[in-house]
């Protein structure tokens, strides 16, 4: 069982990406608005509570967001923005306790257990956190408070936007019961179709269920996700989390047919893959490749590399091997999304003052590269084989 004096908050900005740009241009305050890719091939990022009237959600695909609501305002994702006011309301929850994990630009456990003397209780922490937030950026957040991240994270959804839930033990099943059953983590499509095979919809009917029906599904989890569903959860809040991977992927307007295409493409992407990790600080020890055909079959391929790198031309002669290779077995291909990922994160290395000159011309482009776009912003320099006909 998790310490019973526990004190957790779950922050969620409402809307984040969408709230920003209603926020930054008060033409679209009102108007059903998405953030994502301009065409209909790409998918949602962020949906305005206008737009969520009509069933639009992020990672929903452009073109259904579309049918859905056809006076849809989409917007391009503007992620400086989106990057500044995460920091400023970051720096807000460090006011309150050091012990932050960040879960995405706008989402964060905040464990305040030790902050209570110093602030008031965890309810009077979440309102003024709240309160700081608006003032400060002019959006709203959401803020869930219970004793633990697990039913923190649930009671954070259980009142948007703008809301403020408090869930105590004595809550849970009259709080947690009713809830579907996908609101515990790690219950996915696949999960919850057997799930709903043995009659189990809600929390309440995972809780109560029998190990007999639950053990097909979950195998030795059955015990674990019981006790989510009891609301038990011993996890501490982790204040930093190193990133595990960095990477760049994109949806095409139109099927790539020529290995030519592709490469430009996967050219193009570990250009913005390598430049992520150079300014991180971090090197890859592995490359990895994502592929999704235009039938949707995704595909994944990675190899290490050693030692670990973070130059655009090392990402890239490792990422086109791999694409070679799986074009070698799936001739005549069409890919509808490439994506290069590096994995295998370390401290980027200092350079060697005994390198090779090409190794060491190599990097100085890459670091006037990534000056440049850091002056003039990411759009203003690209290699020349990286331009569409």
């Amino acid at each position: 069982m998790q310490p019973s004096t526990r004190s957790i908050l779950h922050v969620d900005m409402d809307a984040f990406y969408a709230s920003v740009e209603q926020r930054d241009n008060p033409d679209l305050k009102g108007l059903p608005v998405v953030v994502g890719g301009g065409t209909n091939r790409g998918v949602v990022a962020a949906a305005s509570y206008e737009a969520r009237k009509f069933g639009v959600r992020s990672a929903m695909p452009m073109a259904e967001a579309i049918r859905r609501c056809d006076h849809l305002v989409r917007v391009p994702p503007r992620m400086s923005h989106y990057k500044e006011a995460s920091l400023q309301i970051f720096a807000i929850f460090r006011e309150f306790t050091p012990l932050v994990e960040g879960l995405s630009l706008d989402e964060a456990f905040l464990d305040v257990t030790a902050s209570v003397k110093l602030f008031g209780a965890p309810e009077t922490i979440a309102t003024d956190i709240k309160q700081r937030i608006l003032e400060a950026t002019r959006l709203t957040a959401s803020v869930g408070v219970a004793q633990n991240k697990l039913v923190a994270k649930i009671a954070s959804d259980l009142d948007k936007p703008d809301g403020l839930a408090i869930v105590t033990p004595d809550l849970y099943r009259e709080k947690l019961d009713p809830l579907p059953v996908s609101v515990i983590p790690g219950i996915g499509r696949e999960t919850l179709k057997r799930l709903g095979e043995i009659r189990v919809s809600t929390v309440r009917d995972l809780r109560c269920a029998a190990d007999r029906d639950l053990e097909p599904v979950f195998g030795r989890f059955t015990q674990q996700n019981r006790d989510r569903a009891s609301g038990i959860d011993d996890r501490p809040v982790v204040p930093s989390r190193e990133e595990k991977s960095i990477s760049a992927e994109e949806t095409f307007d139109q099927d790539l047919s020529k290995p030519g295409d592709m490469n430009r493409e996967l050219l193009r992407l570990s250009d913005r893959t390598a430049a992520r990790l150079r300014k991180a600080a971090l090197a890859a020890g592995s490359v990895q490749i994502k592929i999704r055909r235009a039938d949707f079959t995704t595909c994944t391929r990675q190899r290490s590399i050693n030692p670990p790198a973070n130059g655009t031309d090392q990402i890239y002669a490792v990422a086109r091997e791999l694409l070679d290779t799986w074009l070698g077995g799936n001739p005549g291909a069409r890919v509808r999304l490439l994506g290069v990922g590096g994995g295998k994160l370390a401290r980027a290395a200092q350079p060697d003052l005994f390198a090779d000159d090409a190794a060491d011309s190599t990097s100085a482009i890459d670091e006037t590269v990534d000056e440049i776009r850091e002056k003039f912003g990411s759009l203003s320099l690209g290699r020349a084989k990286t331009l569409r006909r």
